[in-house]
C-alpha cells in the first residue's frame, strides 16, 4: 500500500503540474503562481483540519517542540519547496526543473546513510542512479539554455524537497499523516499570507472564464471550479497520500517512487496540452520505471534473503539477512 500511495500521489502531483501551467501560464489564468500555492495550502490545511475534528481531535494538540518542527516541516519543506520550484519554472522548461528538484531523491539517501547511519542496501543505490538517469533523458538538459538563477531556485527546492522527506517520514510515525498535513499547511499558509498578494484579489476573479481543454478544442468554465480541483486532487489528496507513504516506507523509497511525478507530468502534458516527448525521452521514462521497480525488490518478506548493505561511515560492510525493516 505504501508503493501504491507513493505512486497515486506522484500521478496527481504530475497531472497538476499541467492544470498549474493552464492556471496561471497564460492569459485567460487570473491568479499568479504565488496565490495559486497560497489557495493550495490553505485548502489542504481546512480540509486535512476537517477530518481530524471528526476523526481525531487529540492531533490538535501538539507539544511545542513538535510544533516547531510542523512549522520548519511547513515553512521549508512546502511553502519554500513550492516557492523555489514556480521561481525556476519561471525561468526554465519544467521539465529541468524538475530534474534537478528531483536531486532530492539522491540527497535523501546520502542523509540518511551519513547523518542517521541507517543501512542503505547496494540495490537501492543503483536504483537511485537509475532514476537520475532516466530523468536526465527524459528532460534531456543538453537540449535547452540552462538559467543560472533558475538552477539556483530549483536545487533550493531540491535541499526543501529533501527535508520534506526526511522529517516527513519521522513525523508521520509520531502522528496521523492527515494531522502532519494540517499542521505543515497551516504553516505553509501563514508564510504565503505575507508574500502571495491574495488581497489583490476579488470575488469576481473566481467566476472569470477559462479555457482547460488545451489541444482538444474549447472548454470554458469557470476560473473558481479548476482552481477547486486543484486544491482537493492536485494538493490535499496527494499530500496525505505522500505522507501516508512516508508511514509505510522509508523517506529514500518514497523518493525514488515519487520521483514518477516527472514522467507523469510528461505524459498528462502530451495527452492535454500536446507536449511531445521524443523515442529518447521515452526510453528515459522506462528507465526511470525500472529504477522504481528494481527499488520495491529491494525489500523483501522472505524469510532468508542475503544481499550486500553498504555500511554507515565507520562501520564494516555486513550481510543483510532476512526481511528488511
Amino acid at each position: 500500500m505504501g508503493y501504491f500511495y507513493a505512486l497515486l500521489a506522484a500521478l496527481l502531483f504530475g497531472a497538476n503540474g499541467s492544470l498549474i501551467k493552464l492556471l496561471v501560464g497564460g492569459e485567460d489564468g487570473g491568479l499568479t503562481a504565488t496565490q495559486l500555492t497560497q489557495f493550495r495550502t490553505l485548502g489542504t490545511a481546512v480540509l486535512a483540519g476537517a477530518v481530524l475534528l471528526v476523526t481525531d481531535r487529540a492531533a490538535f494538540r501538539l507539544k511545542p517542540r513538535q510544533l516547531l518542527v510542523m512549522a520548519a516541516l511547513g515553512i521549508v519543506g512546502v511553502a519554500i519547496l513550492q516557492a523555489g520550484y514556480a521561481a525556476a519554472l519561471g525561468l526554465m522548461p519544467v521539465g529541468i526543473t524538475l530534474l534537478l528538484e528531483y536531486t532530492a531523491v539522491l540527497l535523501v539517501a546520502l542523509v540518511a546513510f551519513f547523518v542517521f547511519k541507517e543501512r542503505v542496501k547496494l540495490r537501492l543505490w543503483i536504483a537511485i542512479a537509475l532514476v537520475l538517469l532516466g530523468l536526465v533523458a527524459v528532460a534531456q538538459p543538453w537540449a535547452a539554455q540552462l538559467n543560472p538563477l533558475g538552477v539556483v531556485f530549483a536545487l533550493a527546492a531540491a535541499l526543501a524537497l529533501t527535508l520534506y522527506f526526511v522529517v516527513g517520514e519521522r513525523q508521520v510515525g509520531r502522528t496521523s499523516p492527515f494531522a502532519v498535513a494540517f499542521w505543515t499547511m497551516v504553516f505553509a499558509t501563514g508564510f504565503w499570507a505575507f508574500f502571495s498578494g491574495w488581497w489583490q484579489l476579488d470575488v469576481d476573479t473566481f467566476s472569470a472564464p477559462i479555457d482547460l481543454a488545451g489541444q482538444w478544442g474549447s472548454w470554458v468554465v469557470p476560473l473558481g471550479i479548476p482552481v477547486l480541483a486543484c486544491v482537493v486532487f492536485g494538493s490535499f489528496v496527494p499530500f496525505v497520500l505522500s505522507f501516508s507513504a512516508l508511514k509505510r516506507l522509508s523517506a529514500t523509497t518514497v523518493g525514488i517512487v515519487a520521483s514518477s511525478e516527472v514522467v507523469f507530468a510528461f505524459a498528462v502534458a502530451w495527452l492535454w496540452l500536446g507536449e511531445t516527448l521524443d523515442p529518447f525521452g521515452i526510453a528515459g521514462a522506462l528507465v526511470v520505471l525500472v529504477g522504481i521497480v528494481l527499488a520495491q525488490t529491494s525489500r523483501t518478506n522472505k524469510l532468508v534473503d542475503t544481499e550486500l548493505v553498504l555500511p554507515a561511515p565507520g562501520q564494516k560492510a555486513s550481510q543483510d539477512v532476512g526481511g528488511a525493516p
